[in-house]
């Protein structure tokens, strides 16, 4: 991998979605590793001081909660894996905590379920909720909700559940760190000739088969799963690095555009995947029509559209539908992500955001579609 296409992905990177796996967190399942997730810690106090964006997905609750309760063996019933995710979630939350704020840091622990990410309502509360806690200076460390999932709605792995977040948040970039140096051509534990893919295209089929196919030992091992979860974050733009979790100040070496691990380039910009997948959608829920004033500053100017510019809503839509746009001819201009359900939009046609409070009971987003959730239809 060329220095210069490295620094291009992980150099500009300004929003950066950091993986852990447990066997790095819990040392190989002994209970959390203090050291390690405090060299981490300092790593992204050290991105985030240099105007970087972190979110931690760190997997060990099960692991640890297993130390805390005496278990030597990982139970098989989903009810004592819930018991131990709960037990060992309080651990987790509390060293990254701790390291956190040792480097200037505030943490926020955020548990997460596939339904949160499949219900786009409860998707848009959780982005919201992330997109916050950064422009606080807090870094999020999420994990999945293990105390209450079952084996029908687990994501399956903190892998695909780093690439999802990724998505949510729309970051540059995904960094998973594992006990591996990264991708090799084939198991180099079995092919002495096996060498370090450092860099190819997210998402290219021939990755699965080195990472040894879905009935592999390899592939169950888990380095399928980073190349599948890499595909599913360059949807969206970002693309991703698997590297070692152990590699010293491997975190800030990428961002300084260091060849490290396996780079996993996405194929499409963040912004050209995110409107295309906007500008593609068929079915849209209904349609705001907008002033003349409004439709200028959205269609000309790039700007948000607020409701104090809205003139008709149709259709029956929910928070996180696609819209219409449309100016006073009735011609779409525009179609994004509704802030607000059509009821609520229909209160907040022609009114200021000072108002929200008021006639919806509560204050949220001052916007109907925020500018970054918009595509122009030109």
């Amino acid at each position: 991998m060329s220095e210069n296409s490295n620094s291009v992905v992980l150099r500009d990177a300004k929003r950066i979605v950091v993986k852990v796996g447990s066997s790095l967190v819990t040392n190989d399942g002994r209970g959390l590793d203090e050291a390690a997730i405090g060299e981490w810690c300092r790593q992204m106090a050290h991105l985030v001081h240099h105007k970087c964006e972190i979110i931690m997905v760190s997997s060990g609750a099960i692991a640890e909660g297993m130390k805390r309760l005496g278990w030597t063996v990982r139970p098989h019933a989903v009810h004592e894996l819930q018991a131990a995710a709960a037990v060992g979630q309080m651990g987790l939350a509390q060293m990254y905590e701790t390291k956190l704020r040792e480097n200037g840091l505030g943490s926020a622990q955020v548990l997460l379920t596939h339904a949160d990410l499949a219900d786009r309502e409860r998707y848009l509360n959780a982005r919201s909720t992330l997109l916050t806690l950064l422009k606080l200076g807090v870094v999020p460390v999420i994990n999945e909700n293990d105390t209450v999932v079952n084996d029908e709605i687990k994501f399956g792995d903190n892998d695909t559940l780093g690439a999802l977040v990724a998505n949510l948040v729309e970051a540059d970039a995904l960094v998973i760190l594992t006990d591996q140096k990264g991708l090799f051509t084939a198991d180099p534990r079995k092919d002495p000739s096996a060498s370090l893919v450092h860099e190819a295209q997210a998402g290219d089929p021939a990755l699965e088969v080195m990472a040894g196919g879905a009935g592999s030992s390899i592939g169950r091992g888990g380095m399928l799963t980073k190349i599948l979860a890499a595909k599913r974050a360059a949807g969206s733009g970002a693309s991703t690095v698997i590297a070692w979790g152990r590699e010293p100040d491997a975190l800030i070496r990428l961002h300084l555009g260091h060849a490290i691990g396996t780079l996993l380039v996405a194929p499409t910009l963040k912004t050209q995947a995110r409107k295309q997948w906007m500008a593609d959608h068929l079915q849209m829920r209904g349609a705001v029509t907008v002033d003349a004033g409004a439709a200028n500053k959205v269609r000309d100017e790039g700007k948000s559209l607020l409701p104090i510019g809205m003139v008709e809503v149709e259709g029956d839509f929910s928070r996180g539908d696609v819209i219409a746009i449309r100016d006073p001819a009735g011609l779409e201009i525009a179609r994004g992500l509704a802030n607000y359900s059509s009821t609520e939009a229909r209160l907040l046609c022609r009114k200021s955001s000072a108002a929200f409070e008021k006639l919806l009971g509560y204050a949220a987003e001052p916007e109907m579609v925020h500018r970054d959730n918009l595509v122009l239809m030109r």
